[in-house]
């Protein structure tokens, strides 16, 4: 897939609002639906522009996937900090389900609903979701990782394995919590992860 950075300020706001609009339908209509005449009647621009940025919607699919993984990390940025105590992770788990109580449980993971409609048409696309998940991932590894080496865990403990087991948990929840609308899907699962890690503590 192509690389093509602005060198202008006016080119990047242009390429960000091509994504914006593209992340939007893509959301609200699914990908499939989406075609290159919508994004570009959304975000006012031209065939030529659109592919001044980007070769083709498989491009700009995997840029909308990558702009996805960064506001799903960028809005947990704090809580990533605190990832190393038991109370850290204990609020981000809290942050996650009230964050799902908030909407009532409707949209589920954005990076979990990108997986469902790409991973088996586009392996680029799938790379870019399974980095995204894997930079998820490892903010909660790099924090057991520092319980670990503080003591806080057994010398046994693998806080890779701990880390996926609880991404497994957290979009298995989120996926409940989206079907069933009901957020405490996610906080049974989450509670069952929070189970899991201190089951590995001294």
């Amino acid at each position: 897939m192509s690389v093509r950075a602005p060198s202008t300020e006016k080119g990047r706001q242009t390429r960000a609002r091509i994504v914006g609009a593209a992340a939007e339908l893509v959301a609200a209509q699914g990908a499939l639906a989406t075609s290159l005449d919508d994004v570009g009647l959304r975000a006012q621009v031209s065939r030529s522009q659109l592919y001044h940025y980007f070769d083709n919607k498989a491009d700009l699919l995997c840029a909308v996937v990558d702009a996805t993984c960064d506001g799903v990390l960028s809005a947990q940025n704090e809580l990533f900090e605190h990832l190393d105590t038991w109370a850290g992770i204990r609020r981000w788990m809290d942050a996650l389900v009230a964050a799902q109580v908030a909407r009532a449980g409707v949209g589920g993971c954005p990076i979990g609903s990108l997986a469902g409609q790409l991973a088996e048409r586009d392996p680029h696309a799938r790379t870019a979701l399974a980095n995204g998940l894997g930079r998820w991932e490892e903010h909660l590894r790099t924090g057991l990782e520092c319980l670990k080496a503080r003591g806080a865990l057994r010398p046994t403990a693998d806080p890779a394995a701990l880390a996926t087991a609880t991404i497994a948990l957290l979009q298995g929840g989120l996926l409940l919590t989206q079907l069933r609308r009901d957020p405490q899907q996610l906080q049974i699962a989450l509670s069952a992860a929070l189970r899991l890690l201190r089951a590995e503590a001294t």
